[in-house]
């Protein structure tokens, strides 16, 4: 991929210079894609009797199928479908918003449980395998709010979105901010996604395994943290 390759939406100055910066660190991106496939598969591999009985829990709660598959964008704009377990109704996406409230009716039993310990974010280790995201990258956002970017955001398209990121740990109670009153995807659009962007434009920056692992960590304290 070149820059003149990437889809016309992406091309602007400030894409430009990110791409640049992405281009030196080749050997970076090279090992971080090596390290993740090599975590996943582990995480997968230790984990697999807890994921088949959290499947289980999520079948036997509601009707409808474990994962919810949703339409994401990825990489140089393109669309993907992500995993995450099901933790709302089936048709959710139907029936309400892309975004969630702390007190949304479409969530299940267990998918309340699920979203308060972040356990339907490990299905997305399925996505890191097959190449569509990676352990640590901006989160990928449904293609209504790509269409909101900033010229300079979607930069943050020249890699592949992730599990986690310093912008999930920064929001980490996000569905609070969107419970405070008013249209919560008017907050979104414009409280709340210019500094997530901000964060993740900085962590292009700086993009390397290492600081993956560290915010790996972080990510573990803000989930644990009451």
């Amino acid at each position: 991929m070149t820059y003149q390759d990437l889809p016309q939406g992406m091309k602007n100055e400030e894409v430009k210079r990110y791409w640049e910066l992405l281009q030196a660190r080749r050997a970076h991106l090279a090992f971080k894609r090596c390290f993740d496939v090599a975590v996943s598969f582990l995480i997968l591999l230790i984990l697999s009797p807890f994921l088949l009985l959290l499947a289980l829990a999520v079948k036997l709660d509601s009707r409808g199928p474990v994962f919810y598959r949703q339409v994401r964008v990825g990489r140089y704009g393109g669309d993907f479908r992500i995993f995450k377990f099901r933790t709302m109704v089936m048709d959710a996406d139907k029936i309400g918003p892309p975004l969630t409230t702390g007190n949304d009716p479409r969530i299940t039993r267990v998918g309340r449980l699920i979203r308060k310990c972040r356990l339907d974010e490990f299905s997305q280790l399925l996505n890191v395998l097959s190449g569509t995201m990676s352990l640590v990258g901006p989160r990928p956002e449904v293609r209504k709010y790509v269409d909101h970017y900033a010229p300079e955001y979607m930069a943050t398209l020249l890699v592949r979105p992730g599990i986690t990121a310093t912008s999930s740990i920064a929001f980490k109670n996000e569905d609070k901010l969107l419970n405070q009153g008013g249209d919560p995807e008017e907050i979104y659009i414009e409280q709340i996604l210019p500094p997530k962007m901000e964060l993740n434009l900085k962590y292009l920056e700086k993009i390397s395994v290492w600081n993956d692992i560290k915010i790996m960590f972080q990510t573990v304290f803000a989930v644990l943290k009451p």
